[in-house]
C-alpha cells in the first residue's frame, strides 16, 4: 500500500494536500488523514458508503492530538468501527455534542412534565458541564480519558456556600455531592445511548461510577427536649419553621414550598407537591398538628378562601429557602448549646427515627410519609429495626432460662 496512514513514519512521508489519504477498514468503510502543510499536525476523517442514498458519508473527527502519534490511527479505527456498526444497526448519523445531549435530556424531562427535575438538572449542567471543555466534544469523540478528566476537575472544584448576603465560604466537595453531580451527566449520556445517538457507553460506563458509601448514615439526633430547646431559642419566624419540621417528616425544602392552597382545613389533609422522589402525596394531620397548621394558613388565605402564600413565611413575608434558614438555625443551636452540626435536616432525621423507634411504624409507611424510597429508609434507618429484633431475640433467651430453671 503506497499511501499508508497507520504509522507515524508513514504519515510523515505523505505530501501535504487538500485531498485526504484513505485507508480501508472494511468493505465501504475507510479512515482518512489529511495534512495541508508540512507544519500542520493533520486531521482525521471517516468515510462510509450509504446504500440507501448510494452516496459516501464523510465525517471529520479532528486531530486526535490528545493521543500520542503512534496511537492516533488505532483510535481513528476504533471510532470508525464503532460508528459504522452504529449506523448499520439503525443508529443516528447525527453529530451531537455533550452540551446538546444535556440540553435534550432537560427538554425530555420538561416534556414529561418533570419541570422541577429539569430545572435542577439544567442548574447542575450549567455549573459543572457547560463551563467545561467536555461540553463541546462530539459524543463520538468522547473517551474514557475525557470523562475521567472531567470527574477529576469536578472533585477538585470547591463548593461555595452562602453564609449571608455578603460572605461566601468555600468547602471541600463531599463524596455525596460529587455523586449527585456525576449522576446528572451520567443520566444524560445514558439517555443519548438509549436514543441511539452514540454507539457505545464505554467512555463513561466506568469513569462515572459513583463513589461507594458516599451517603453516610446520619448520626445527629435530637430528642424531644433538645428540639423544644432549639425551637424556643430561635427567632419567631424560624421557630415556626422548626416547629413544622419537628411535627412532620418532610424535607426542609418541601416544607418551605407548601402553600396555603395545599392544605384542606376541613379534611385536615396536607398535600405535598412533587418532592425529591416520585410525585405528590397527601398526609392526614393529627389534631394538634392540624391546629398548628390552621393557625398559619388562616392569615394567608385570600378573600375567596383560596391562597398561594407560603404557609411558613419569613418575617418579611417571603418563603424560606436553604440559604435563608441556615444561619438562624445555627444561631438557635448555639444559644440552646446543641452541637454545631445541627441543621434543618437534623430535625427530619430525628422525626423519622422517632416514627420507627417510638411509634414503631413499618418502614413502608415511614417511607411514604417522608417522601423517600423504602430502600433509602432501610439503608439509613434499618439498623434501628435490627435493634428491635435483637431485643426480641433476647426475650426468647429469658424464656429458655425459665425452662431450664423449671427442670432444676
Amino acid at each position: 500500500m503506497s499511501n499508508r496512514i497507520d504509522t507515524v513514519a508513514a504519515r510523515a512521508k505523505l505530501k501535504p494536500r487538500r485531498a485526504p489519504y484513505w485507508q480501508r477498514i472494511s468493505m465501504g468503510c475507510h479512515v482518512g488523514f489529511r495534512r495541508l502543510s508540512t507544519s500542520s499536525i493533520g486531521s482525521w476523517l471517516l468515510q462510509s458508503y450509504d446504500p440507501a442514498t448510494q452516496s459516501q458519508r464523510r465525517e471529520s473527527i479532528g486531530s486526535l492530538a490528545e493521543f500520542p502519534g503512534h496511537r492516533q490511527f488505532d483510535e481513528a479505527k476504533r471510532l470508525a468501527e464503532s460508528k459504522f456498526a452504529h449506523l448499520a444497526s439503525g443508529g443516528s448519523a447525527e453529530i451531537v455534542t455533550v452540551r446538546a445531549v444535556c440540553e435534550r435530556y432537560v427538554e425530555s424531562k420538561n416534556n414529561a412534565k418533570q419541570v422541577k427535575h429539569g430545572q435542577e438538572l439544567n442548574a447542575r449542567f450549567t455549573r459543572h458541564v457547560f463551563s467545561s471543555k467536555i461540553a463541546e466534544l462530539a459524543l463520538e469523540k468522547l473517551t474514557h480519558h475525557h470523562v475521567a478528566q472531567w470527574r477529576n476537575e469536578l472533585t477538585m472544584k470547591p463548593v461555595i456556600r452562602s453564609i449571608h448576603s455578603k460572605e461566601r465560604l468555600e468547602t471541600v466537595r463531599s463524596p455525596s455531592t460529587i455523586n449527585r453531580d456525576m449522576t446528572a451527566l451520567r443520566a444524560a449520556l445514558n439517555f443519548a445511548h438509549d436514543e441511539r445517538l452514540v454507539a457505545a457507553n464505554n467512555a463513561w460506563r466506568t469513569a462515572l461510577k459513583p463513589i461507594k458509601n458516599a451517603d453516610r448514615r446520619r448520626t445527629d439526633y435530637l430528642d424531644k427536649d433538645d428540639r423544644r430547646r432549639l425551637i424556643a431559642s430561635a427567632a419567631p419566624d424560624i421557630s415556626l419553621f422548626l416547629r413544622g419540621l419537628a411535627l412532620l417528616p418532610l424535607r426542609p425544602g418541601a416544607l418551605a414550598n407548601l402553600k396555603t392552597e395545599d392544605y384542606d382545613p376541613k379534611l385536615k389533609v396536607l398535600t405535598i407537591g412533587r418532592d425529591k422522589h416520585g410525585g405528590g402525596r397527601q398526609i392526614r394531620l393529627p389534631a394538634n398538628t392540624a391546629k398548628f397548621v390552621d393557625s398559619l394558613t388562616s392569615s394567608g388565605r385570600l378573600a375567596n378562601g383560596k391562597g398561594s402564600a407560603a404557609i411558613f413565611r419569613r418575617a418579611d413575608g417571603s418563603a424560606w429557602n436553604k440559604d435563608a434558614w441556615k444561619k438562624p438555625i445555627k444561631q438557635a443551636a448555639k444559644i440552646s448549646r446543641l452541637n454545631d452540626s445541627v441543621t434543618a435536616y437534623t430535625l427530619r432525621h430525628s422525626v423519622i427515627t422517632d416514627l420507627i423507634v417510638e411509634a414503631r411504624l413499618d418502614l413502608l409507611t415511614v417511607a411514604q410519609l417522608s417522601g423517600t424510597s423504602i430502600i433509602m429508609i432501610e439503608k439509613h434507618y434499618g439498623h434501628l429495626r435490627l435493634d428491635h429484633a435483637a431485643k426480641a431475640l433476647d426475650s426468647l433467651t429469658m424464656i429458655d432460662m425459665e425452662t431450664d430453671n423449671a427442670k432444676v
